[in-house]
């Protein structure tokens, strides 16, 4: 396939876009390069995507750029720019966040609507659900994001499926469950983790430790969503990694890996969901999704990772 992935110097985005072209796939990758976090940890992501055959990166602001040239040709546009974070997004940095995550997801749906084009597949997010009614959650259940980052992820996925429904716009939308792996965001729980257990520092931990999350290895996400674009499937899909794991377990299994950390306990804060946990079968219906890493295997990937990585600049 041509692909189009957005948002392809981050985390997951870096990881699709090598995923693609293991699979033999032309990808364009597009990236504003924000400084919502080091713009040099970017930069090192593209490290082994940058010179390969069948890739090209455009530093461009979707905000901004024509977007209907970017699309023309392209058999999928795989969405996953946009501005990351529930914490941030409280005060008037919302309006960034409206911008980023609906503005943005707004002027590309246009284009693909100009364009015709074949396939769009929507990064959405688990925070559209908030506390949850029901465990494990289906697609079925009533969204309450209860973080304004969650209402701007539930409000792009809106419109995906308004211009599916519309004007015939092929997209499909995936609630990815708390994704973690190599090259995860600075600011995410387990990068956190892992930096303080090999730096020796103590880490923040946020509530009694109770709380837990359906932990997606990055691996699994990157070939559910390839494997969604290339369904005849469209709508909207819960993308979890089939087990539900408290932050206090994850301490736990550091230490077994041999990186204990030094936990200090800090408040809830708010924003934060106490539990998700995944409904999958959907997307096992849809496009044949089976998660394969556990968060043991995943989590002593990011720490092999973590120790034999180069330092980062901050520039």
């Amino acid at each position: 396939m041509r692909a189009v992935v957005t948002g392809a110097a981050g985390f997951i985005g870096s990881h699709l876009c090598e995923h693609l072209l293991s699979r033999g796939d032309e990808v364009t990758g597009v990236d504003a390069m924000t400084r919502y976090y080091a713009p040099g940890r970017k930069r090192q992501n593209l490290t082994s995507l940058l010179g390969r055959d069948g890739f090209t990166f455009l530093r461009q602001d979707l905000l901004t750029a024509p977007l209907e040239p970017l699309l023309d040709g392209a058999d999928a546009v795989y969405h996953l720019a946009g501005q990351p974070g529930v914490r941030g997004s409280w005060g008037p940095e919302f309006a960034v966040y409206v911008e980023r995550n609906v503005l943005v997801t707004q002027r590309l749906l246009e284009a693909a609507r100009a364009t015709a084009l074949p396939r769009l597949v929507y990064a959405s997010s688990s925070s559209v659900y908030g506390n949850a009614e029901t465990y494990p959650t289906r697609e079925t259940a009533r969204p309450q994001p209860v973080s304004p980052y969650g209402v701007t992820k539930l409000a792009a996925e809106h419109l995906c499926e308004t211009y599916r429904t519309a004007f015939g716009v092929d997209a499909v939308s995936l609630r990815l469950f708390s994704v973690y792996g190599p090259r995860q965001r600075p600011d995410m729980a387990f990068s956190r983790l892992v930096t303080a257990a090999l730096a020796g520092r103590t880490f923040t931990l946020y509530g009694d430790g109770g709380q837990s999350r359906d932990f997606t290895y990055v691996a699994d996400v990157v070939t559910a969503m390839r494997e969604a674009a290339l369904s005849p499937w469209s709508g909207v899909a819960n993308v979890g990694g089939g087990s539900e794991v408290t932050m206090n377990q994850v301490i736990g299994l550091l230490r077994v890996l041999g990186a204990p950390v030094r936990v200090v306990r800090a408040p809830t804060q708010r924003g934060d969901a106490r539990r998700t946990a995944a409904d999958i079968a959907v997307a096992r219906g849809a496009f044949g999704f089976r998660p394969t890493t556990g968060v043991r295997d995943g989590l002593a990937a990011m720490v092999a990772a973590a120790r034999s990585a180069r330092p980062l600049s901050a520039a």
